[in-house]
């Protein structure tokens, strides 16, 4: 049995099924403290539904093994905001928020939807190879990815951080506080 990790975009039903399997399994709501402290955690839950619509307009990638989803990056464009009720509030603002001495409304720039890698695969490269795919497809088209990520969410910030996201935002919502953090291409 081969074990290579692919990096690919989701195309079949049992991809986006898998996708979806994966985000239950890591959403803070089904994990216990420990482990969000210590492994991060998602907070939104799509909907097949919303993850068709965005693959409409985004390719969305993966990395299997084996044919299994074991990581995803999905992304959004920002007239999709209104997809996703959680997150409309970060698109809301989002726009307005000042950058580099330009909004950044100003940029042709996307949203990183979610990210995530399935716990056997952390600390393996898994997550740098996820946002080096995203790079490699969209920088011809975008100058900037944007995204948000909860304070308490310490690892998921070093590792954006690492990618080299910066903060450029910091507000509360109703579900909670969220750095918002961008990557220019």
């Amino acid at each position: 049995m081969n074990n290579t990790i692919e990096f690919t975009f989701a195309r079949t039903d049992q991809e986006i099924d898998q996708i979806l399997a994966l985000q239950q399994l890591n959403l803070k709501t089904n994990i216990s403290e420990a482990v969000k402290q210590d492994q991060g955690f998602l907070t939104v839950c799509h909907t097949r539904q919303q993850l068709e619509l965005m693959s409409d307009a985004t390719p969305q990638i993966i990395a299997t093994v084996n044919e299994n989803v074991i990581a995803f990056a999905l992304a959004m464009l920002p007239s999709l905001g209104k997809l996703i009720p959680d997150l409309q509030p970060m698109f809301e603002i989002c726009d307005n928020i000042l950058w580099n001495g330009k909004l950044v409304s100003e940029y042709n720039y996307y949203v990183m939807g979610q990210v995530c890698v399935s716990e056997p695969f952390r600390g393996q490269g898994v997550f740098d190879r996820l946002y080096q795919t995203h790079k490699a497809l969209y920088q011809p088209k975008f100058d900037l990815l944007v995204t948000e990520i909860s304070t308490s969410n310490k690892r998921s910030q070093r590792a954006h951080e690492r990618i080299g996201f910066e903060t450029i935002h910091v507000h509360q919502d109703h579900v909670d506080e969220w750095n918002v953090v961008a990557w220019k291409f």
